[in-house]
């Protein structure tokens, strides 16, 4: 089998390579305590696009920061009361997509929940505010300020208020709100279930945002990783922070939130995978001490995983 990072048996031990921060746990307490402050203010208006099998509406919801995040809301008609609901999350600089992609769970009778990411592809608000760089790449957004102000940290914080909001929904059984997405979805994914534990189900895909330093030392800080080559070039070009900037990064590698996820968990890999390294997806999933199963294909990179969408389905309907 041709290989582009560890066999498979050495990928089922590693724990991965970037450094833990010593106070994280306590950056994340910080962290939902200020979302736990933040009033929602949730609104409902309903859009264009509508159906004969479901309600659709444009979420908005505040952030922490102030920033008003958007969300696709599909409510199914029809249906017994109260009902399944999954939330969904998109790939990196992406948006929510089309509502029809989302009625294939309608017709099941479960309500979708899918988030546009602040300041990327859709209608979220990114509201700022960090002394850096902003030209181009979220990782490293903030990644010269307060580690406080990192943007992903914020985007984390994100996918657990929607998930709340599902919860909180007199329409939807809080026993079964599930979670799932691809690539930066993926990660997301596994924050929003590290980060609100009552998520029941959950199914990343080839997740994003795990264990940078092993991205760099592969060589494969390019595609959805490029910002990390480009901070170093531009503001640390002989790496004298490079412990530094990696410690800092630690904050939002999702390696180190994995464990906190006590949903039943079914993750996708494609061990050809050059953007999202399977050994950086492995570490993630390594850590996750609930259950969990995984789907490995061989020959598969970063691209569409046949079935695997089909299997997400059969996964959250199985009671």
């Amino acid at each position: 089998m041709p290989a582009l990072d560890m066999p498979l048996d050495q990928l089922k031990e590693y724990r991965g390579r970037n450094p833990r921060p010593a106070d994280f746990d306590e950056y994340w307490e910080r962290a939902l305590a200020e979302l736990k402050a933040t009033d929602p203010q949730v609104e409902l208006v309903p859009s264009e696009f509508q159906s004969p099998q479901a309600d659709c509406f444009d979420l908005y919801f505040t952030g922490v920061r102030g920033a008003r995040i958007h969300a696709k809301y599909i409510r199914p008609k029809n249906v017994q009361e109260p009902h399944p609901a999954v939330v969904q999350f998109h790939g990196y600089s992406g948006s929510a997509g089309d509502w029809s992609d989302k009625l294939a769970f309608a017709a099941l009778g479960y309500s979708v929940l899918s988030m546009d990411a602040r300041g990327q592809g859709g209608k979220s608000e990114d509201v700022g505010g960090v002394k850096g760089n902003t030209l181009n790449g979220h990782i490293i957004r903030g990644l010269d300020d307060h580690p406080d102000n990192l943007l992903f940290r914020h985007i984390f914080l994100d996918t657990a208020q929607l998930a709340g909001i599902a919860l909180g929904l007199p329409e939807v059984d809080p026993s079964r709100v599930y979670a799932a997405g691809g690539s930066q979805g993926g990660a997301l994914t596994i924050a929003c279930a590290a980060l609100e534990p009552r998520i029941s189900k959950l199914a990343p895909v080839f997740p994003f945002l795990c264990d940078y330093k092993r991205v760099w030392e592969m060589d494969l800080a390019k595609d959805a990783y490029q910002e990390l080559r480009d901070h170093f070039r531009r503001f640390d070009p002989t790496h004298e922070r490079e412990e530094e900037v990696f410690t800092r990064l630690g904050y939002i590698d999702l390696q180190y939130l994995a464990d906190r996820i006590q949903g039943e968990v079914l993750m996708f890999v494609g061990l050809m995978d050059s953007v999202c390294p399977p050994s950086t997806q492995f570490a993630a999933y390594n850590k996750i001490t609930a259950k969990k199963d995984l789907v490995v294909y061989p020959d598969f990179g970063h691209e569409g995983l046949p079935g695997s969408s089909d299997k997400t389905m059969q996964f959250f309907m199985r009671d």
